[in-house]
């Protein structure tokens, strides 16, 4: 396992469990105490755990930090393909069902899949993401609807009050929904008022909302919630998510797929 896939997991059962010591995480992932001790240095430079004695405790804080589209595209990349591929289960049975994808990195690698399928010139799709418009655009899709409004250079998401009435007025059989961070008690959230507005009006015109999210998200909180849990049928994520995480979200009637 790289150390930056230790970290990530490292990271998401801090959160979930409140602390984490070393010893027991060095049993986990069979390194030496001292290797666990430098992934927790990295991790409390970061601002992400807490270092304490013997091991790091859970940070409080609400993150606001963003990355860059190319930097968020390049992170876990096996995971994001993973549930990318399940999420194809969950497209439309019908010719002519209707789609929201939002700007999520993980919905774009999903759209990648749905730009290739036959079927896909049967969906109308709505997004308010430059990068998934041009891409099935690209491939001749016809039926692609890029929301209108000022476009966010961080993430290449179209935004705005333009956008949002647009959003009002339709429905769509299936909202496919990226996030960065997901709790029990925060929901879903992410760091900019602006596009959380946009995620929360997909999830609130949609028949069913299919949640991408790989394990390193579980358990972070952001500034700005956009969803609750029980706004979400169901979440795809990877197989490196905290198991009490997804036993409480299928508490909770929430499907989840550990994808692989």
């Amino acid at each position: 396992m790289y150390a930056e896939e230790r970290r990530r997991q490292i990271a998401a059962q801090t959160a979930v469990e409140g602390r984490v010591n070393v010893t027991d995480l060095s049993r986990k992932f069979n390194v030496t105490a001292e290797t666990i001790r430098r992934d927790l240095a990295v991790l409390d430079r970061d601002g992400i755990v807490h270092r304490v004695h013997g091991g790091a405790v859970a940070t409080q804080s609400f993150q606001t930090t963003e990355l860059s589209l190319d930097a968020r595209l390049r992170s876990a990349p096996t995971a994001k393909s993973a549930i990318a591929r399940a999420a194809l289960n969950f497209l439309p049975d019908t010719p002519g069902g209707s789609l929201f994808l939002d700007a999520g990195t993980t919905v774009t690698a999903l759209a990648d899949l749905i730009a290739d399928a036959p079927q896909a010139h049967q969906w109308p799709i709505v997004t308010n993401s430059l990068p998934i418009a041009l891409t099935m655009a690209n491939k001749g899709l016809s039926e692609i609807q890029l929301l209108g409004g000022s476009v966010r250079a961080i993430t290449q998401a179209v935004v705005g009050d333009t956008a949002l009435r647009t959003l009002a007025l339709m429905r769509a059989d299936v909202a496919f929904i990226g996030t960065n961070a997901l709790t029990l008690d925060h929901g879903l959230s992410t760091a900019d008022a602006q596009e959380a507005a946009i995620k929360s009006a997909m999830v609130t015109n949609a028949r069913r909302v299919v949640v991408l999210c790989d394990s390193s998200k579980i358990g972070n909180d952001y500034l700005v919630s956009f969803a609750a849990i029980g706004d979400i049928d169901v979440v795809i994520t990877d197989a490196n998510a905290p198991e009490s995480y997804v036993q409480s979200l299928r508490d909770r009637d929430v499907q989840v797929v550990l994808a692989s």
